[in-house]
């Protein structure tokens, strides 16, 4: 039996208000007013597509050992690099690079669901668990409705043969070039074609023979399927495919579009890992995706979904908020507002790649030492132990400190230094166990950080070598546990 056997999500922290956006537009966009309400999530400036992708792995791999993945599928429509295995990124992070398959998926809304059944099929085949990772932070206009819709956000899922909570009961695929939106290789946004032909020559023509072809291939009747998930931007849409298809309306899940907003190739699996942490045992779950064609899965809950341990998933990740009015802010983290960043911005960012590569397990993974002889556990890992009363020469074994809690020793909030976000916070971290290093905070407030506090380490950029082609540094950070 082949199935989902664990599941992860992240949504940033910040929610951008849409009023606020709709106020500072409306001398232009009155037309926008309809949409000015909830929030969407908003990436802060250090978070992209693969960030977030490595914060929804660390979530749905919170039972599961990093090193037992055999495979990495990482979807997005916003791949940090055109040329550069971007999955390779985040296997290194989490540490699982050694005897691990990765691969980048793209090119299509429904990219997140074909990782998906491309993952399944690895493990039905015989590959060993299959991580399924799907993020995007996806641009749009200033003053468009794609802006207000918009969200960021990530999933992951783990696929296996063994205590699976979801298991897979089949799918159907179908491939068509029917344009309803595209980005060109030089564009920075999408650009969408007419909503009504979208609906009624798209959706209305192409899913529902896919999804009665899925049920069939299943032997189940629409009115069997417990939970129908189906993104779109236009929130009629999935009731309306429901309806053709014999869904019950009941059946058919929230858009998160209120508090969230549409995490593009995500927002399937998204919505996925919601409805899976509610659901219970014998439901049937059905996933469709459209996008140049479509792509239906169907699961079916087991009673091992109850068993899965506790992990923050979609609704934790909502419940860790903050509300963000400043529309500037906005445009700012996403380089669509030049701002006068100053002298102190101006200093060489380039990359060393040979240092990078030698020490990708520091860098990428925050793997530090732990002393053979005596213990101690210190990052960076080196060739003598820290300890005074030890010493010892080549005794360090790799020790993993991503996952661990930290303490802040003392901290500085500098107004000087150049940040995106100022003040920069930054300063000394302890490990429980030991080991301490300068780091920068993310995701904190004045009221949050203190000496003393708990922070969580968390996988970020650095920063950007624009001079080179946009080479992203990233490094992990502390954030507020």
């Amino acid at each position: 039996m082949v199935g989902i056997v664990a599941y992860g999500a992240y949504v940033p922290r910040l929610r951008l208000q849409r009023q606020a956006v709709y106020d500072a537009n409306k001398w232009f966009a009155a037309g926008l007013r309809g949409l000015a309400k909830g929030e969407r999530s908003m990436a802060n400036w250090d978070e992209d597509s693969i960030t977030m992708a490595v914060e929804a792995s660390r979530d749905c791999l919170t039972s599961h050992k990093p090193e037992d993945v055999r495979s990495l599928y990482f979807a997005s429509t916003t791949h940090p690099f055109k040329d550069r295995q971007n999955a390779g990124v985040i296997g290194t992070a989490l540490s699982i690079e050694q005897d691990l398959f990765a691969s980048d998926v793209g090119g299509s809304q429904k990219a997140g669901t074909s990782a998906l059944i491309a993952g399944l099929n690895a493990s039905k085949n015989g590959g060993g668990p299959a991580l399924v990772a799907a993020a995007d932070k996806r641009m749009a206009r200033v003053a468009s409705s794609a802006e207000l819709n918009y969200g960021d956000g990530a999933a992951a899922l783990l696929c296996g043969t063994e205590n699976v909570i979801a298991k897979l009961v089949g799918h159907h695929s179908v491939s068509m070039d029917f344009v309803d939106h595209f980005r060109g290789e030089d564009a920075e946004f999408d650009y969408g074609w007419e909503e009504r032909w979208i609906r009624d020559e798209g959706y209305s023509k192409i899913v529902p023979p896919a999804i009665k072809a899925a049920l069939a291939a299943c032997k189940l009747k629409g009115s069997d399927v417990t939970h129908f998930i189906m993104p779109s931007l236009m929130p009629a849409v999935p009731k309306q495919m429901a309806k053709i298809c014999g869904v019950g309306e009941g059946a058919v899940r929230d858009l998160l579009g209120a508090n969230l907003g549409d995490t593009g190739a995500a927002h399937a699996l998204v919505m996925l890992v919601d409805a899976l942490e509610t659901a219970k045992e014998g439901d049937k779950v059905m996933v469709v995706a459209f996008g140049q064609g479509v792509d239906v899965l169907v699961f079916e809950v087991t009673a091992e979904n109850a068993k899965l341990p506790k992990r923050r998933g979609v609704s934790g990740w909502l419940a860790r908020r903050k509300e963000e009015t400043n529309y500037m802010k906005f445009l700012a983290f996403n380089e669509m507002l030049p701002i006068e960043k100053g002298m102190r911005a101006e200093f060489d960012k380039k990359t060393a790649l040979s240092v990078l590569w030698r020490k990708r397990d520091m860098i990428y993974g925050l793997v530090g030492g732990k002393c053979k002889v005596c213990g101690t556990v210190q990052f960076p890992r080196s060739q003598v132990c820290v300890n005074p009363n030890c010493h010892a020469v080549d005794s360090q074994e790799p020790y993993r400190m991503a996952g661990l809690e930290a303490n802040v020793m003392s901290f500085t909030a500098d107004s000087l230094t150049y940040s995106p976000d100022p003040p920069a916070y930054y300063g000394m971290i302890t490990f429980p166990e030991g080991g301490r290093f300068m780091a920068d905070f993310t995701d904190s407030d004045k009221e949050q950080v203190k000496v003393g506090v708990k922070m969580r380490m968390t996988f970020r950029i650095r920063d950007n070598d624009t001079m080179r082609g946009g080479f992203k540094r990233y490094f992990w950070k502390a954030a507020p546990a």
